[in-house]
């Protein structure tokens, strides 16, 4: 056995995190794994008294020990956490075997939770999204530097291409393209997943304006096909936090924070897309290309969703309670 058996368990997250990173998931997947496979193996010890991360050594990673680690970390947990932690340890232990440093992974022993599938969380409301565009597409005096062209451009590419906020930030000037009719756009997926997204004329139109402003803004080298798509007021590549804060701000302004599912942000402009593009008819597998879903069962919870919003239209209809009544009406023996 590898002599890397009597090392802790906080040293081998590490080396675990850095074969990892050659992969190049994002920051936050990875502070992921650290938090999870961390969270879990603190909880290591006997009894009550866990052990310091320092003095858990790998060789101490039973399948009784990992059952009872996992037991203390459910207690308190829903189940989507615990899935989610079950399976950064399977990975951590599969690189452990990969590298000869234990002999087998204990996983398969440890109980892992069904996970539900997540529920989609568009925009409440028929038509905020149109409600949202339009008052962010008028200029607000209140603002310092107001740019409307950017503001609508970012919730145009999220409201009309479902792009994911990543995705967002990967965009290049140069992701844009095809001749006018024709547009589209390319996509570092989720996982390194590529895929490609038609634009439409009405965004490609919004598309065009944000980047003439650009243009007018910090002159045609901000444009230069390798730029980021996205920048903020400054003319910097616009970041995770400024572009989370840019969306919230554009929801205070149209005074439509209450209809954004909580915890949802620029998530609710994704998954209202979904919703839309499954209210027109559109099929499962259609609607799993164009979000870049990695399976056919996330896509299929939109038209789930859509079908259970039909039928709960169609119960809402007055002539059914007519018809209730005059089938009893009608058909009572005693009437």
């Amino acid at each position: 056995m590898h002599h890397k058996q009597d090392e802790s368990v906080g040293l081998l997250i590490e080396e675990f995190l850095t074969a990892r990173a050659t992969r190049k998931p994002s920051p936050h997947t990875l502070e992921a794994y650290r938090r999870d496979l961390r969270a879990v193996a603190a909880l290591v010890g006997e009894d009550t008294t866990p052990l310091p991360l320092d003095q858990v050594m790998i060789s101490d990673l039973s399948p009784r020990v990992m059952r009872a680690a996992f037991a203390r970390f459910a207690a308190p947990r829903a189940a989507s956490s615990v899935h989610r932690a079950w399976s950064s340890w399977n990975s951590f232990f599969t690189f452990l075997v990969a590298e000869g440093v234990v002999a087998g992974n204990p996983m398969p022993a440890v109980g892992r939770p069904r996970a539900p599938l997540p529920q989609p969380k568009p925009l409440r409301g028929e038509d905020t999204p149109e409600e949202l565009l339009a008052s962010v597409a008028r200029d607000d005096g209140r603002q310092r530097d107001p740019w409307p062209e950017r503001d609508v451009a970012v919730l145009a590419l999220a409201l009309c291409a479902g792009l994911r906020l990543s995705e967002l930030l990967a965009l290049r000037v140069s992701s844009l393209t095809g001749r006018a009719g024709e547009r589209r756009v390319d996509v570092a997926g989720k996982g390194g997943r590529p895929r490609v997204v038609p634009v439409e004329s009405e965004l490609d139109e919004v598309l065009a304006a944000y980047l003439d402003s650009r243009v007018r803004r910090f002159g045609s080298r901000s444009v230069r096909p390798d730029s980021p798509l996205l920048v903020d007021r400054r003319g910097e590549p616009l970041r995770r936090g400024g572009l989370q804060y840019l969306v919230d701000s554009c929801y205070r302004r149209a005074g439509i924070g209450d209809r954004v599912p909580r915890g949802a942000r620029l998530h609710a402009l994704r998954h209202t897309f979904a919703t839309r593009l499954a209210e027109d008819g559109a099929s499962a597998a259609e609607i799993m290309r164009l979000l870049g879903h990695a399976s056919l069962a996330s896509s299929q919870t939109y038209i789930e969703v859509t079908a259970g919003q039909q039928r709960a239209a169609v119960r809402s209809n007055r002539t059914n309670r007519a018809l209730a009544g005059l089938v009893r009406l009608s058909f009572d023996p005693a009437g």
